[in-house]
């Protein structure tokens, strides 16, 4: 995870991390100890002193780029070379894209076709072809590792990856140089890569700390698959938070999953909404609706109480506009 942190650092960002605060700033105090920002919110439905750790501010506008380009930066250069192939609901196609023009190598991502037009936009702004593949993550990802299997290109799996979850583990890094104390994690799970990494980073660094995991209510795919006590597939998806839903997870994910995060909540598609129009109107922060599940979690007073806990804000987006 170190040697994770060292590889990507020269084109990721280390985001920024904010504590929202009841009333006003008292003066000169804006800036605190180890790049904290206090913001100060007017919404009564938070604790004072909750932490956000800003991911939608990171390179392609989510946490995604970092395990993308770990994965990507390990390869050799003749296999890189070659070419890229991944599948997304969206944002680790951006970050499969954004990692090929580091590289600058040919990059193909599949996307399923509930996937938004801008984002597919956005990925080929980046350099990248866009294909087409069945209505969800999972027809494209079968769609996606046959293309590259039949031309001898290297796959990016979105979760299923030891190098990308040791690129999403750097974000528990950040934050506990960042805030030393906090003692609560709050990670939205899709396929299960995110919370994978900060769950396994943050309880090798402290033990006691609790990781808390955010699914919709819609597409609950380790949620089920830790009470079947085996990886299962979901008959359905009904969310809109398409980069939250795939119907199967992995064997690596659901084993760290079940070793490292101590509880997951599920929250309604309304509650991400409410949550996004919460971080436009509050923060400033243009959130999808994955982006904001985490604190929704918050918002809706499924998490215990924590002196210092902090909620992954991991997309961008514009869902919040619908939500106004």
């Amino acid at each position: 995870m170190r040697a994770a942190q060292a590889r990507i650092a020269p084109q990721v960002v280390r985001t920024p991390l904010v504590r929202l605060c009841k009333g006003v700033v008292p003066p000169g105090k804006g800036d605190v100890a180890r790049g904290l920002v206090d913001i100060p919110i007017s919404d009564e439905r938070l604790p004072h002193g909750v932490l956000l750790k800003l991911e939608s501010l990171q390179v392609s506008g989510s946490f995604k780029a970092r395990g993308a380009l770990n994965k990507v930066l390990s390869l050799a250069p003749d296999v890189a070379a070659r070419g890229l192939v991944t599948a997304s609901g969206g944002n680790h196609g951006l970050a499969v894209a954004y990692a090929g023009r580091v590289l600058d190598v040919p990059t193909t991502v599949y996307l399923p076709g509930r996937t938004s037009p801008a984002k597919a936009a956005r990925i080929e702004a980046w350099g990248a072809a866009v294909v087409r593949a069945g209505d969800v993550w999972d027809d494209a990802h079968a769609a996606g590792l046959a293309h590259a299997e039949r031309h001898g290109l290297t796959y990016i799996h979105p979760f299923a990856d030891p190098a990308v979850v040791c690129g999403a583990a750097t974000i528990a890094l950040e934050i506990l140089e960042q805030s030393p104390e906090t003692d609560l994690f709050i990670v939205a799970i899709g396929g299960g890569g995110l919370a994978s990494g900060v769950a396994a980073a943050a309880k090798l660094l402290r033990p006691s700390i609790r990781i808390i995991g955010v699914e919709p209510e819609g597409a609950p795919t380790l949620t089920e698959s830790l009470r079947a006590n085996e990886v299962i597939t979901l008959a359905e998806i009904r969310t809109a938070a398409g980069t939250l839903a795939p119907r199967r997870s992995d064997n690596l994910n659901l084993s760290i999953i079940r070793a490292t995060v101590d509880s997951i909540v599920l929250v309604s598609d309304d509650e991400m909404r409410s949550a996004a129009r919460f971080l436009l109107t509050e923060v400033g922060i243009g959130a999808e609706l994955a982006g904001a599940a985490a604190l929704a979690a918050f918002l809706t007073a499924k998490i215990p109480h924590a002196l210092h806990p902090c909620a992954l804000v991991c997309g961008a987006g514009s869902d919040a506009l619908s939500a106004i």
